[in-house]
């Protein structure tokens, strides 16, 4: 149980990373430019993690790569970067809340994770409590910022399931790298040609880009594809509930984005869905030591270090 709050302390790096992207996308990064922003946000932070594990991908991970890095860097990050410039802060994040849902049904057949009562229970009141946030009524919802931010998260679901799916023994640093460069390196000409030249950066746009492609980006996906490895998708998926979390507060301390009492109310039932989607110890069977609350009992778990 001790590892398994563990490893759902380092999921958590991601969400909240996450939460910050959206404002600092909203607040310094050009905006009209999301595609050229998701390549500069994917592509250095791909390279950084190349250098790190200085691994390339053999055999079939060659195409695996390519469409993990659509669903889950290229085609994800242009919406988001949409989203973020379209949506206040709060709304922007709170938008993606419903991943946990998308990634419990996606996980059901293609993982054979049956989502546990406590789990459904945690996604009812974490969607309530999102939605609670997402309903003020205190700001005017952009129509198509909240189609780009619901479309990155099915896009992120479906992409986050198959990465756990396709279980890289590479490591999680060699396939996160690989699916940012790939995302990266697809945007480019993309970019190119939709957008024309790439906007010219002053010192708090470069600053910014740096921060989300160390933190948001680099950090916050080796700790959420180790996650992915260690924990159940349908427990991964709440622990993001941190996202909207994250982008309220931000938008509430630093964008100046009012908090109503409904707000409040929901970031408590937001925090309880979490704390009810941890996943309970399993007593391993006689002679199979070490299965995680994940794992199948049929199996030993395979010992891997953190990213």
């Amino acid at each position: 149980m001790e590892a398994t709050f563990r490893w759902t302390l380092v999921t958590a790096i991601a969400p909240v990373a996450w939460g910050t992207n959206y404002y600092v996308t909203r607040e310094f990064l050009p905006a009209h430019h999301p595609l050229y922003g998701a390549a500069f946000r994917a592509l250095p932070a791909g390279l950084v993690l190349l250098a790190l594990c200085r691994t390339l991908p053999r055999g079939s991970w060659w195409w695996k790569a390519l469409v993990l890095g659509v669903l889950n860097m290229g085609g994800f990050f242009a919406l988001v970067y949409v989203a973020a410039q379209l949506l206040p802060t709060s709304l922007a994040s709170t938008v993606m809340a419903t991943s946990p849902l998308a990634m419990m049904l996606i996980a059901w057949p293609l993982l054979s994770e049956r989502p546990r009562p406590t789990h459904l229970l945690g996604t009812v009141a974490g969607l309530g409590g999102v939605c609670l946030m997402l309903l003020s009524g205190t700001a005017r919802v952009a129509p198509g910022g909240v189609l780009a931010s619901a479309a990155a998260m099915a896009m992120s679901s479906l992409g986050y399931v198959l990465a756990k799916r396709w279980r890289c023994e590479a490591g999680v640093l060699a396939s996160t790298s690989w699916q940012l460069v790939a995302g990266g390196l697809l945007l480019l000409p993309l970019a190119a040609v939709v957008e024309g030249t790439p906007p010219a950066l002053d010192a708090p746009a470069a600053l910014g880009f740096g921060y989300v492609t160390v933190v948001a980006t680099a950090l916050a996906f080796a700790a959420w594809f180790a996650g992915l490895r260690h924990l159940p998708a349908s427990t991964v998926g709440l622990v993001g509930l941190l996202n909207p979390v994250t982008g309220v507060l931000l938008g509430t301390a630093l964008a100046g984005e009012a908090l109503t009492l409904r707000q409040y109310c929901g970031l408590v039932l937001t925090l309880a869905g979490i704390l009810l989607s941890r996943p309970t110890a399993r007593k391993p069977p006689p002679g199979v030591p070490g299965v995680s609350a994940g794992a199948s009992p049929a199996k030993p778990v395979t010992r891997r270090s953190a990213p």
